[in-house]
């Protein structure tokens, strides 16, 4: 019997989608209107392209997170991350729910007291915390997470000069079971590093050992591997009793909630895990340890991405249709990678915004900046749009605002849509004035 030719198999990606009632894919219909605004409107008076939010949605998110945890467990704290998004109208929504604030940087930290966060509601982490920004947070009586032990030394110093006892957690990085570890940031727990940075805030006399922080990754997909973060800060923490005589007063886990976005290279459904699946996980965890009723720590989570994304959207219009060589159909929008810097990383759902053919075609969706990589989607089911045609882009919510950079198209508005559906300028797009305020031309140049 002859031998068959080896062939390689390939996957292709099929274009069916989800369905509604009517039998058409959920992704090709129309989305006119946002929380009752219709996207139209919203195009004609600021704009295009624009990015809108939904105060809605936000505090849907935040309220739905915090009874997940709160019915499962008695001392929850959730710390809005400024990172994710930190435009001041959205941090103060989170505030306004009851979330603290947790920042890495030095510009987070003064935006969250310009914001009106209590020093002592603010957790600074981040391996770069300059000296003037460690005393500050010194003196506000802030959580200081120390990275590594330059930064432990520094802190030693800065509260011996001003003769203050600073509140502190070190950060921690572990296997839990996760390829490649985040072992980069903070003390490692199997390698003893953990335990010996404990061990000099322990004997400083400058430095109040409060708690324990471990932020294992980022868009996480496994419930478990925070079980396994957890039993390994309890057992930090149960250390920490037995050695030292320190009631260890929280346990932040960090975020790393995914958000319902579709990661690229997904094949096939991947199931995304629910808070209350997280929730579920966590706090068995440290409920089962075996903590005393009076020292069972506060739970602090640090959640932005699947608090907000889906909160998120970007409109936009189409500029052109083209032929590439291979014959793919390709649409420039007047939006690309330079305000919407997760087209890295998600297959972003694309809906027309107004009614459409229901057939479609495979197409590539560029954006308008001159550079190969400003690509939206690389492959995408649409139906046939024309130049003036709008789009809604979804679950943008989360690090597009904070990511974003000026190059070739300046930055655009950033619309609240509010409780009564009233919509609000928050963030206004930029012009050339913007841009050269901080550009100085020498005298011979003039």
């Amino acid at each position: 019997m002859e031998k068959l030719k080896y062939e390689r198999p390939f996957l292709r990606k099929m274009s069916a989608g989800m369905m509604d009632k009517s039998g058409m894919p959920s992704d090709l219909i129309p989305v006119t209107h946002i929380d009752e605004v219709s996207v139209k409107s919203i195009i004609t008076k600021y704009g295009s392209p624009v990015f809108v939010l939904s105060e809605k949605q936000i505090r849907h998110n935040y309220q739905a997170a915090i009874r997940a945890f709160n019915t499962r467990y008695p001392k929850v704290q959730f710390a809005w991350s400024y990172k994710t998004h930190y435009n001041n109208a959205i941090c103060k929504i989170f505030h306004q729910e009851g979330s603290w604030a947790e920042v890495v940087s030095g510009f987070e930290y003064r935006k969250a007291l310009q914001n009106g966060v209590p020093g002592n509601h603010i957790i600074f982490n981040g391996p770069d915390k300059h000296p003037a920004e460690i005393q500050l947070a010194v003196e506000n009586d802030s959580l200081l997470h120390i990275d590594h032990f330059e930064e432990l030394y520094i802190l030693i110093e800065i509260c011996s000069s001003l003769k203050k006892k600073a509140r502190v957690a070190i950060r921690v990085n572990m296997d839990t079971g996760i390829y490649p570890m985040w072992d980069r940031f903070g003390f490692n727990f199997e390698s003893g590093q953990a335990l010996a940075a404990i061990n000099k805030i322990a004997k400083s006399e400058h430095l109040s050992l409060t708690g324990l922080h471990a932020h294992i990754g980022t868009y996480m997909l496994s419930t478990q591997a925070y079980g396994v973060a957890a039993t390994k800060l309890c057992e930090l923490a149960s250390e920490c009793k037995k050695q030292y005589n320190i009631a260890i007063k929280y346990l932040d886990l960090g975020g790393g909630f995914p958000s319902a976005n579709t990661l690229k290279g997904a094949i096939g459904f991947v199931p995304t895990p629910t808070v209350d699946e997280f929730a579920e996980v966590i706090t068995n965890t440290i409920l089962n340890f075996g903590f005393k009723s009076a020292e069972l720590p506060l739970l602090i989570l640090e959640s932005g991405r699947v608090l907000i994304d889906d909160a998120g959207y970007l409109l936009g219009t189409v500029l052109a249709n083209k032929k590439l060589s291979d014959g793919r159909k390709a649409t420039i929008m007047d939006f690309g990678v330079n305000i919407m810097f997760t087209s890295f990383w998600y297959d972003h759902k694309i809906s027309p915004a107004q009614e459409a053919s229901q057939y479609t075609e495979e197409t590539v969706l560029y954006g308008p900046l001159c550079m190969n990589i400003d690509i939206v989607r690389e492959w995408v089911s649409l139906p046939l749009l024309n130049r003036g045609d709008h789009v809604v882009v979804h679950k943008v919510g989360a690090y597009n605002m904070t990511q974003w950079m000026q190059f070739i198209a300046m930055r655009p508005n950033i619309v609240l849509i509010d409780m009564q559906g009233n919509n609000h300028i928050i963030r206004k797009a930029e012009n050339l004035e913007y841009l050269e305020q901080l550009e100085v031309v020498p005298e011979h140049l003039k």
